[in-house]
């Protein structure tokens, strides 16, 4: 069954019904949205949008955090893993999400310290607040050059 979505940045979509991601607690400031859709950024880009199923202009850019990343990683509390139906890494997407300070693309950050994770065969996510640890709110995707 499809779904059309309103959306403020691609205008009406559809979607698959199966495809709609549902964060049973919402995400942190946004505890009443809880059903999202992934729309991709371009064929060949490493962003997708988290677009909110009820909100036109809600959507977040995300990314999967291992382009940027390579040595990302953290312990899934066991609680939440069961509650997300997770058995294993492989049963899961991770993202992070993008900030774009000022609109400047070279200053991008990501948000390694709350990652969205996503149980692949149910569409079952959350954000995961981690303890702060090496992990903040600000991973720039781009380090600054040094001036010369």
């Amino acid at each position: 069954m499809m779904k059309k979505i309103n959306t403020v940045r691609f205008g009406e979509i559809e979607i698959p019904e199966e495809k709609i991601i549902h964060f049973a607690d919402g995400m942190p400031a946004f505890e009443g949205e809880h059903d999202y859709v992934i729309v991709p950024f371009d064929e060949s880009s490493p962003y997708v949008f988290l677009q909110s199923v009820k909100t036109p202009e809600l959507a977040f850019l995300i990314t999967m955090p291992f382009v940027f990343f390579p040595d990302y990683e953290f312990q899934l509390e066991d609680d939440i893993a069961e509650k997300m139906g997770l058995k294993s890494p492989d049963d899961m997407l991770i993202y992070t999400l993008i900030t774009i300070p000022d609109g400047n693309i070279k200053e991008m950050t990501a948000n390694l310290m709350a990652p969205v994770v996503i149980n692949k065969a149910t569409n079952q996510a959350r954000q995961i607040v981690l303890d702060r640890g090496k992990y903040t709110t600000k991973h720039r995707l781009f380090p600054a050059k040094e001036d010369m």
